[in-house]
């Protein structure tokens, strides 16, 4: 350790060098000099195949290092991307953890062999591990820092984390502050505007550090960014503390990051260090920069290298003689070494392990703990109407929910709120929300759909219980990404360290007479696909109060869609059944019994069925209808049953016949059913085609009564 090189015993000036004392510019280098080595250790193990995937810090060291210097682990948090391998060895993350991940050992404590290489993560030094997905790590710690700044309000809600699942893990620190980093290149990602423009509004203790070394891959940084500078481009931010430093240089690294840490610490707002630093090796081995940079670009980047530069800089000042140096380095070589070889003969995950952590171990959201018989009381409700009594109830209870999406708030105007009826939602599903329990508790955010999904993953790593609303399925695409790649994903790439258990409510469905291509779609089929995503479609009132109330005392992500259709429709209402009343997830609801054709649909596709069922009691033939109410999962034992007393299935649904999620289930059917048919698995579905305005085109393409009336007199004749 550095403590073991000998250091001069002259008088030593600590304010030259920023009130750093010898001691620890020592330590700068012996970790800035470990990072690199680490870096060509795994560099060497990728060539003789002992490794799989390399990308390193090189050239990043001296500014990480600083930061290193002045946050805490385990009370700060962090949300780091691939480069930071020296501000992750500041912290605490040992040069073996790092060769076990590398080497995809079943004991990494990132990730147990789940992720690349250099996707750093801790959860007892609160290092969040990133996506390799560019620039989505900014979202969260937004998220983060607003659970923190909630947690100051809500103290219960501390507790009541504390409580949950990993909840022995939760913590919360009054000037704790949040670090989140990227390359140049990841600052051209809407993200990371949404993210500053997110921390700007709500003066969050943000400290965004863009580590600036002039390449995205190939791409150089007067093509990638308006003006070759993202900090004068973000200038104008308010409240938003910038400061831009040589990256390359420990001490005027560690100036700059001194005086923004101190801005969050302060509450001051967020602050933003635009660090130029180098890159002297490729983007990863996957990259050859000779392809790309002269040989007189590479030698310019060679000139600024941080660590042969500070290693001159301590003999220079006189704080080390070269000797010691050379002993400095020949100690990490050894320390290199041994981790490498102790990380080589780790063991090696089980391909038992694989569908460990895709969801949670702890709360089973299909257990019978979450049968319940409703005890209904009051007037009828309608669906939407259960919504916002749901939520209601739900808040009450927990103190770390909060509601927040587009219009999601009575009134974001507080001093308004007695002069107005107040908003409460598009569809009015979240109405009095923001009365009862405040602004804190239910908020507006801007129009971004990757924000809205962004931040409240971050709340949820953080203990909160984040209800968000996406207005419709038709625009939640830009939220894409942070719900494929990173909701989902977050238990299963951390081993189970991390979770995010969030609720993302969304309007979907057309039947709306006038809703056109962009306010009509169906897109489930694109959720169910995605493992670790629970997905719920109820077509009831009672259903969506039971199943919204599992959703919420759940431990995993739920895309939680309510059909637009259904929100005020008179056939689906229910008395409220009570503050406990809960469905558990993958179990069917039999809408119909009957005994000659078995038709598994969800949705508004379910009242067409039970009309079609009516009509052709008159031909004689029994219908039962199932009501799947859960896609991911669905009843499978329901759908087997139903089938293997009428031998003929109909698979109804919404979105488009091709590839569409009723597919699956025929196919299914088919495998495993086929000695129980008499007749083909029939499919009845949207044509292949968009959603029309004029109610004449919609009708004919979005499946019909009618529609289903034909096919069961078909199937019932075969």
């Amino acid at each position: 350790m550095a403590s073991q090189v000998k250091a001069k015993t002259s008088r030593f000036d600590a304010t030259k060098y920023h009130g750093l004392d010898r001691d620890t510019l020592i330590r700068i280098y012996r970790t800035m000099f470990l990072s690199r080595r680490l870096d060509d250790r795994e560099i060497q193990l990728k060539r003789q195949n002992k490794i799989f995937f390399q990308i390193s810090g090189a050239g990043h060291e001296a500014v990480l290092v600083a930061a290193g210097l002045l946050l805490k682990p385990g009370y700060d948090w962090f949300f780091p991307y691939y480069r930071d391998r020296a501000l992750a060895l500041s912290l605490g993350i040992t040069p073996y953890d790092m060769l076990l991940q590398a080497v995809g050992s079943k004991d990494d404590p990132s990730s147990a062999g789940r992720q690349m290489p250099s996707h750093w993560g801790n959860r007892r030094l609160n290092i969040v591990p990133g996506a390799s997905a560019t620039g989505m790590q900014y979202l969260h710690a937004v998220g983060a820092t607003e659970a923190s700044l909630y947690y100051e309000k809500f103290p219960k809600a501390v507790d009541q984390a504390r409580k949950a699942p990993l909840g022995e893990t939760v913590s919360h620190h009054r000037d704790e502050i949040t670090y989140v980093s990227g390359g140049d290149g990841s600052t051209s990602e809407g993200e990371f505007y949404e993210a500053l423009n997110a921390a700007c509004l709500g003066r969050l203790p943000v400290l965004f550090l863009i580590e600036d070394n002039g390449y995205a891959i190939s791409v150089p940084i007067e093509f990638q960014t308006a003006g070759g500078s993202i900090s004068k481009l973000v200038g104008h931010f308010p409240s938003l503390h910038i400061e831009e430093c040589d990256g390359t240089d420990a001490l005027e690294s560690y100036a700059s990051l001194t005086r923004a840490v101190a801005h969050c610490r302060a509450r001051r707002g967020p602050a933003l260090v635009h660090a130029h630093v180098i890159r002297p090796y490729s983007h990863s081995l996957s990259d050859d920069e000779k392809l790309y940079k002269t040989p007189a670009d590479r030698e310019a980047e060679a000139h600024r290298d941080p660590v042969p530069k500070f290693g001159l800089f301590l003999v220079r000042e006189g704080i080390l003689e070269e000797s010691e140096i050379e002993a400095l380095e020949t100690e990490v070589e050894r320390e290199v070494l041994e981790a490498t070889d102790r990380a080589l003969g780790a063991e090696l995950p089980s391909v038992d392990s694989l569908h460990d952590f895709v969801y949670s171990a702890e709360v089973d959201p299909t257990a019978k703990q979450f049968e319940a018989t409703p005890k209904l009381n009051g007037h009828q409700k309608t669906m939407v109407e259960m919504v916002s009594t749901t939520l209601a109830d739900e808040m009450a209870r927990d103190e770390r929910i909060v509601v927040m999406g587009e219009d999601v708030a009575d009134c974001s105007r507080e001093e308004n709120l007695t002069h107005v009826k107040g908003k409460g939602g598009v569809f009015k599903a979240t109405t009095g929300l923001q009365r009862r329990y405040g602004s804190a508790r239910v908020f507006n955010t801007p129009i971004a759909e990757a924000g809205i999904v962004g931040r409240a993953i971050g709340m949820a790593i953080r203990g909160l219980k984040p209800v968000a609303e996406i207005q419709f399925l038709d625009y939640i695409w830009p939220a894409m990404m942070q719900l494929r790649d990173e909701l989902a994903l977050v238990r299963w790439r951390s081993a189970g360290h991390f979770k995010c258990p969030v609720v993302v409510r969304v309007a979907t469905g057309g039947y709306l007479s006038g809703g056109g291509i962009y306010h009509s779609q169906s897109g489930e089929v694109m959720f169910t696909h995605v493992p670790g995503l629970r997905v719920v479609m109820p077509s009831t009132a009672l259903d969506l109060c039971g199943l919204l109330r599992t959703a919420i005392r759940a431990d995993d992500p739920v895309l939680f869609l309510e059909h637009k259709h259904l929100y005020r429709q008179p056939y689906n209402r229910s008395p409220y059944p009570g503050v406990d009343f809960t469905i558990p997830f993958g179990k069917a609801r039999v809408a119909r019994e009957g005994t000659d054709v078995s038709i598994i649909t969800y949705g508004a596709v379910v009242h067409r069925a039970e009309l079609a069922a009516a009509e052709l009691v008159r031909d004689g033939v029994s219908v039962e209808i199932l009501d799947l109410r859960t896609l991911n999962p669905y009843d499978w034992e329901a759908i087997a049953a139903s089938v293997s007393k009428t031998n003929r299935a109909i698979v109804a649904y919404e979105d488009t016949r091709s590839w569409g999620y009723g597919a699956e289930i025929a196919a299914r059917i088919a495998d495993e059913l086929f000695d129980d048919l008499d007749a083909p698995v029939r499919r009845v579905a949207a044509q292949d085609t968009f959603c029309a305005y004029h109610p004449k085109l919609e009708n004919a393409i979005l499946p019909q009564t009618h529609d289903i009336v034909r096919a069961v007199r078909e199937l019932a004749a075969y």
